[in-house]
This record gives C-alpha cells, structure tokens and sequence, in this order.
C-alpha cells in the first residue's frame, strides 16, 4: 500500500476528530454562557479556555508528530512513569486541587491540570510497547501476561486512590481489549476477567457512594431531588429535543437545571438544542473516527504502531460509548467527558497529542513504503 492510497483514510481520520472539536466549541459556549455569566462575569469564559486547550494541543500535536519513532517508543516507560507518578502525586496535600470530591486536578507553577488524562495517553503507549517488546512471550502467563497485568493493577490501583472508577473502568477494558487483539492467551484473559468480576462487584459494595449510584441508576426517581436529580434533568433534555431540537443556544436546561452541562452532560444539552438528527450526526462521526482509525491501523506494519493507534482509537470510542450511557440513563454516572467535545483542557492537548503520534506512525510507514518499493 503506498503513501497515496492511505492519505484519504488519514484525512477523514483528522476531519472527523476537527468537527468534533469544531462541534465542542459551539456547544460549549451554548451549554456554559449562562452559567458563566452568573457566576464568572463572562459568557465566553470556558469557550476561551477550550480555544487556548485546542491551540496548545496544535503544539502538542506537532511535536508528537515530529519526534522520531524511535525516540518515542524508548520514551514509552519514562513517560508512562511520569504521568503515573503526577497522577499520583494529586494524593498528597499541597499539590493535590480536590474538586467535586475527587483527587485528581493537580496545581503545579499557578496551573491547574488533570494528570490521569495525560496517563491515559501514556498507558495506551506503554501497553503497546510491552506488546511489542513481549510479542513472542504473550502465551506465556508469567514471562508476557503478568507483566501486562502488573501495568493494570497499578494503574488501577493509583486511579481508585483519587477515586476515579470510571477512568480505571475504561483503562482496564481498553487493556483487555488489546490483549485480545495482540492474541495474548485465551485462557489468561478469560480467567483473568473472571477474577476481576467479584473485585469489581466488591469495590462498589465496599463504597457507599458507588452502592447509591447503582441504585439511583435503577431508580432515579427514588430521589428526584437529590442524587437522582442529575440524571432526571438530562433525559428532560434529551427528552425536549425531539426530532430536530429546540434550536441552538436556546436550551433551557442549561439554565441551571442541568449540573455539569457543558463538561460530563454537554450531549444532553446537544439532544435538547439539535434533536435526534443532531445526536444521530455526532454517533456517526464517533463511528466514522473508529472505521478510519481501525483502518489506518490495519495498515501499519510496526506491532507497536499498531497496538497504540488500536489502544487510542477503541479507548476513544469506548469512552464517548460511556458517557452517552450515562446521560441517557443507560449505566451508572462515571465522570468522563465526551472525547474531543466536552470543556476540558487536559483531556483535549492530551487526546490531540496522541493524535500527533498516529499521524507519525503514518508518516513513518509512508517513508518505508516508498522505500520498499
């Protein structure tokens, strides 16, 4: 396959991913100007900070996308440990920002970030790494799978801390995911799984808050006004959408009925604004993102190529997959952002990042290619 024939895949690839930045810009600024006039004196507030995210990921973007291959793959450990580390790091007082009950914004030099999404990014490579480097070993549970296992226990260990059940949730899965991919042992995987289900089941029984989500997801109208409150405003949203919406900008929902309207539950706010085809249009460019990245992998000869871009694509999916669960009342709220589209800087340079290093990987193979033939 020469350069030519995969730079229309490429191309979808990025314009899927600059509409649904494109998209989070204009509902940002829809779903959080009334909120920020109130209470920051600014309607374009978040807007703003959403911009100044999107031209520091262009940097981030770039860079990635320049760095050579090698050096990126050697990077991978330190990287991972890094990010592992400032992750953790949110845990110790002084450092740590605590915001809605959670540890995982940390202050550092006057700025304020959420380190776990950049660890999203590092664990996707470092995973991807190991299945490159352990390729011939994968059968074997001690020598290829414990090492791959003993990456997600502690990932997962150090995201509960904050807590951050969802971000640990998705990791895990995009983790066993791959390992599937990389046709790592049935069997392992298997039993694996089958040894996490009753972990999980007792890290929720073992929680009191984690127990009242999963009851307020079977009845939010238990507790209309208190924890069912959330979930109950975003399907009146989603809800008074219809077919075609009630118009952009004019929600009502966003008039503080709706709490977290333009971070964890900016689809509502889009359902309620551009209807059923709004929402259908924003799922099919989320499946046009998997087909086009899924594609592009396919076609790259490099293992560790290969298993990041599959790693960041089914990730990114899963976690759009997730929230549009959530809000429409379909699994339990976990506290994750609609990839490239809710406010949030840190998930954004991060995501436009990784983004840098597929489109090197591209390049890369585009370069062997013609040298090949």
């Amino acid at each position: 396959m020469n350069g030519r024939q995969r730079q229309p895949t490429a191309t979808f690839f990025l314009i899927t991913i600059a509409t649904l930045i494109t998209i989070g810009l204009v509902f940002i600024y829809s779903s959080s100007s009334v909120y920020a006039l109130e209470k920051l004196g600014s309607a374009d507030y978040f807007v703003k900070k959403q911009f100044l995210g999107i031209l520091v990921g262009f940097v981030g973007f770039f860079i990635a996308r320049s760095l050579p291959i090698k050096f990126i793959k050697g990077l991978a450990p330190l990287l991972f440990i890094a990010a592992l580390s400032m992750t953790a790091l949110t845990l110790v007082p002084g450092f740590g920002q605590t915001i809605h009950g959670s540890h995982r914004w940390l202050k550092l030099g006057g700025f304020v970030f959420q380190p776990s999404e950049f660890l999203k990014m590092a664990f996707v490579l470092y995973i991807a790494y190991l299945l490159d480097k352990n390729r011939h070993r994968l059968s074997s549970f001690w020598h290829g799978f414990f090492p791959l296992l003993t990456v997600v226990g502690i990932t997962a260990l150090v995201l509960l801390k904050q807590p951050d059940f969802g971000q640990m949730i998705t990791l895990t899965v995009t983790a066993f995911m791959l390992f599937f991919v990389a046709q790592c042992s049935l069997k392992h995987i298997f039993a694996t799984v089958s040894l996490l289900i009753p972990v999980g089941i007792a890290l929720i029984s073992l929680k009191a808050y984690r127990l009242k989500r999963i009851l307020t997801f079977l009845n939010p109208w238990n507790d209309p006004q208190g924890a069912g409150f959330q979930i109950i405003q975003s399907l009146i949203a989603i809800g008074s959408g219809g077919i075609t919406g009630v118009g952009i900008a004019q929600s009502k929902q966003k008039f503080f009925y709706l709490p977290m309207q333009h971070t964890d539950f900016i689809f509502s706010i889009i359902a309620e604004e551009t209807g059923f085809i709004g929402v259908a249009g924003i799922i099919f460019i989320y499946l046009l993102f998997l087909f086009t990245g899924l594609q592009i992998a396919k076609k790259l000869q490099d293992p560790c190529a290969f298993y990041t871009t599959v790693g960041f694509v089914l990730l990114t999916s899963l976690q759009a997959v997730i929230n549009i669960f959530v809000v429409t009342g379909l699994m339990p709220t976990k506290g994750l952002g609609l990839p490239f589209i809710s406010y949030g800087n840190s998930a954004l340079i991060a995501n436009l990042c990784m983004v840098g290093v597929v489109m090197n990987f591209i390049r890369n193979e585009r370069k062997n290619s013609l040298q090949r033939f």
